[in-house]
């Protein structure tokens, strides 16, 4: 994907402004502390709107502690009385974003004597947003989050035909877009539009200057690091040598970007989308390019990690195994020096079993087989790249790296497996023959087809869509608390999972969205 920007990059802001945007956080901070004392609706408000600026980096401690107030005070008997719909969803909404595994049930109270919700509350187009938000954070066996979706969903789209084009369209922005769900720049960028919601609040204008200044900020350090990225791929050389493959480094660094979005961690990013960039271009070397008994060859260098076999390799494939092994010993020497631990093992294992997985499905390309959709989905969890990108994540956060964790993230836990699931299965709707592949990688489609013979391509796409939500549930379930990785590690997880419909989309709006999304994080009107 080439994408060409008529923009210019904003400059560096002054240290004026830098300590001005400090002491405004500061005044936000002590403002969230006030309202949290009391663990009233205000501070659930105040939450919400920092998390949509996406600014809640700043307020990690002040969050965490307001909302585990409110936790302690729904676990008692007493607990929270006489509260509306919009109360109730925006509380379980928060606490479950946060890991709190606080219980479905209480909206039960919203139900009528049939079993149904109560129809009155389809009168109330805020409160119903709320609650078909708070639907998407539901897990395995939570049929009322279910029934919640589709009664929200359903009464929010009639009303559409009624409201007027503003309203309209807020809310069919939180139709295709909910919160848990959607990349959280778009949703930053989209809510400095539509924050209508908390006008009246004396703290909203505050916040959104500091959402401002933050984003310029960002921005800036984001065009930097977007430069460095595409530097190194240049200087790489492996577009000459590889003229059908992927030349996508603006993709790969957003793909970065999105996993770690904290904008501390520059480093993490650079270095991350280089590893990206690897795996799409190793999945085009298996495509498009090598006999299967090169491919094969190369898998067994990758396995071995020993070099002196690759004479009998292409240089495009030797150009590539040793970006690879210069990033492996870059990212292990990062993580040794900064955290004290050396992955280099648990790295070298994640790429052995990426090109097996790659190696399976080229066998059965040559072969013209079509595998079951299990055999097809198990091995296809791992050919998303996904099983790579997060172990690497792990170790360059640094939190929690015990031995029991390693041994944990390098079987492919359900915190990456779940992810990789939504991705794969995602990617498969669209079908690689958009990426001029020739449908050379299959899709799970086509092996639930061939295995369910008769059911026509639109029954077959609902089961998928199925197994997504099923994956979403999962993943839902990791977030809840006790999980043995740190928050930021399944930060990270999710925020894969947010960006596969953008990254992975196949539609006539998808290169479009693309551009306007690169657009707000990297580009500047002048």
């Amino acid at each position: 994907m080439t994408l060409h920007f008529p923009y210019t990059f904003s400059p560096n802001l002054q240290d004026s402004f830098r300590i001005e945007h400090a002491q405004k956080l500061e005044t936000c901070r002590n403002r969230l502390r006030e309202v949290g004392e009391v663990s009233s609706p205000e501070s659930l408000a105040m939450i919400d709107a920092i998390q949509r600026l996406g600014i809640d980096h700043h307020f990690h401690n002040q969050i965490e502690q307001v909302l585990g107030k409110h936790n302690m005070i729904l676990c008692r008997k007493d607990g929270y009385q006489g509260q509306d719909l919009h109360e109730v969803a925006l509380r379980f909404r928060l606490l479950r974003q946060q890991g709190y595994h606080v219980p479905a049930d209480m909206f039960k109270e919203f139900k009528d004597n049939r079993g149904g919700f109560n129809q009155e509350l389809s009168e109330n187009i805020a409160s119903l947003m709320e609650l078909y938000e708070a639907s998407h954070l539901s897990i395995e066996g939570e049929d009322i989050l279910d029934e919640a979706g589709e009664f929200s969903a359903h009464h929010l789209k009639a009303c559409l035909e009624h409201l007027d084009h503003s309203q309209a369209k807020v809310v069919q922005n939180k139709l295709d877009y909910p919160y848990s769900r959607s990349v959280l720049r778009i949703k930053a960028m989209s809510s400095l539009m539509i924050l209508s919601d908390f006008q009246g609040r004396e703290w909203i204008n505050l916040l959104l200057d500091i959402a401002k200044t933050d984003f310029n900020m960002v921005q800036s350090l984001h065009q930097k690091e977007i430069l460095q990225v595409t530097k190194w791929w240049k200087d790489l050389g492996l577009r000459k040598e590889l003229p059908l493959a992927r030349d996508e480094s603006t993709k790969w660094y957003l793909e970065s970007l999105a996993c770690l979005n904290d904008p501390s961690l520059s480093e993490e990013r650079i270095v991350l989308a280089k590893t990206i960039s690897l795996i799409f271009i190793i999945d085009d070397i298996f495509d498009l390019y090598g006999t299967l008994d090169e491919l094969t060859l190369f898998t067994q260098v990758v396995n071995r990690w020993h070099y002196t076999d690759m004479d009998q390799l292409p240089d495009c494939n030797k150009i590539c195994l040793k970006a690879l092994d210069e990033i492996t010993k870059e990212i292990s020497h990062k993580v040794y020096k900064k955290h004290g631990w050396n992955p280099i093992d648990s790295l070298r294992k994640t790429w052995a079993s990426l090109c097996n997985a790659f190696l399976v499905e080229a066998k059965w390309f040559a072969a013209g087989e079509i595998p079951k959709p299990e055999e097809y989905l198990k091995n296809g969890i791992i050919s998303t790249g996904v099983y790579v990108v997060l172990v690497h994540i792990f170790f360059l956060l640094g939190q929690d790296i015990t031995k029991e964790n390693m041994e944990l993230v390098n079987n492919n836990p359900g915190i990456i497996s779940s992810t990789a699931t939504i991705l794969r299965l995602w990617d498969d709707l669209g079908s690689a023959k958009d990426e001029n592949q020739d449908g050379r990688d299959g899709s799970y489609v086509d092996c639930y087809m061939k295995e369910h013979q008769g059911i026509t391509m639109e029954d077959a796409r609902q089961h998928v869509m199925q197994m997504i939500s099923k994956a979403w549930k999962q993943l839902n379930q990791e977030f809840l608390s006790p999980n043995p990785f740190p928050s930021s590690f399944r930060k990270a997880s999710l925020n894969i999972a947010r960006m596969v419909p953008l990254l992975y989309g196949y539609d006539k709006n998808y290169l479009k969205s693309m551009e306007e999304y690169v657009e707000s994080i990297l580009c500047e009107r002048t």
